[in-house]
């Protein structure tokens, strides 16, 4: 049997629901999502496996014009995939199909000489017909192997896009074993675990102003136990206070609700300890940014 395999990545503008299709494709979630934009910030590596073929496919951050050296690394932690892989995946809205980031991308996808597809996201969200004029545009480009719409969320047109995908394939070796869906270290998923709480629980600045670090992480089999400390860098004291809130109480909410993820991740019992650590301006930092792992 020929063994098919390649990298795919999935490339486009801020919250347009990438992380959301990754977790659809694996049937599990290893990539956090919230309502708000530039939530992901690293590379999230997901594989999907049939018998036949293994898809390595790049969860980027979305691309959006820089600000700060945060956001300096997290385009440029897209724009890095544009060379490394295979095929090319990019994510629009249904709604909103020609956001101001999308000649800079289809720039970027003509540079990589790369086969690309085009992801029309969201059609649960409104009728159908509003898919026609956006195909019939991005067909004139000529950029794209297949236009093909789909709803991440409900898994509409999912299968067909796999379809499409595997088609592209070439043949060649599994790049990670049968059992494996990520690359990440599960400090890693921790931290972004605790950092979607925060994203979902807190508003305004809060959320881009707040980094995770795993200080500690011990699997106590014998009690069914894991012990995690994580820590939370925010960027002054202002947001450490909001953060931890009125007698502790949004702290601990955010807490409780990482603890529920956590122990539907690990299944065994979690105690999560959150501490709170100011570092003036993290994000304008780059040797902090670093430290932080952007």
């Amino acid at each position: 049997m020929t063994f098919l395999s390649g990298f795919i990545a999935l490339v486009g503008p801020p919250n347009v629901g990438k992380s959301t299709l990754l977790n659809r494709i694996l049937g599990k979630k290893i990539a956090i999502v919230s309502p708000k934009p530039q939530t992901t910030r690293n590379r999230i590596t997901g594989i999907y496996h049939e018998k036949d073929c293994q898809m390595v496919f790049m969860d980027t951050p979305g691309i959006h014009k820089t600000q700060t050296p945060l956001h300096k690394s997290m385009v440029n932690s897209a724009q890095s995939a544009f060379k490394e892989v295979d095929l090319l995946v990019l994510m629009i809205e249904m709604l909103h199909p020609r956001p101001p980031e999308i000649p800079m991308i289809l720039n970027y996808i003509r540079k990589s000489k790369k086969s690309s597809f085009l992801v029309i996201n969201k059609i649960d969200k409104g009728p159908k017909e509003k898919l026609l004029p956006v195909i019939a545009a991005y067909n004139e480009t000529h950029f794209f192997k297949s236009i093909i719409p789909i709803s991440a969320l409900t898994g509409d047109g999912v299968e067909r896009l796999l379809g499409e995908l595997k088609s592209m394939l070439s043949e060649g070796p599994a790049f990670f074993p049968a059992d494996v869906q990520t690359d990440q270290t599960e400090s890693f998923l921790v931290a972004e675990i605790i950092r979607e709480k925060i994203f979902l629980h807190t508003r305004q600045e809060l959320p881009y102003s707040s980094a995770v670090t795993v200080e500690h992480l011990e699997e106590v089999p014998k009690k069914k136990l894991v012990l995690i400390t994580a820590k939370i860098h925010v960027e002054s004291d202002s947001q450490k206070g909001i953060l931890i809130g009125q007698g502790g109480k949004m702290i601990k909410h955010i807490g409780q609700a990482a603890r529920q993820d956590l122990e539907s991740f690990f299944g065994n019992h979690v105690f999560v300890e959150l501490l709170v650590r100011v570092d003036k301006n993290w994000s304008r930092d780059p040797r902090t940014l670093r430290r932080l792992g952007y």
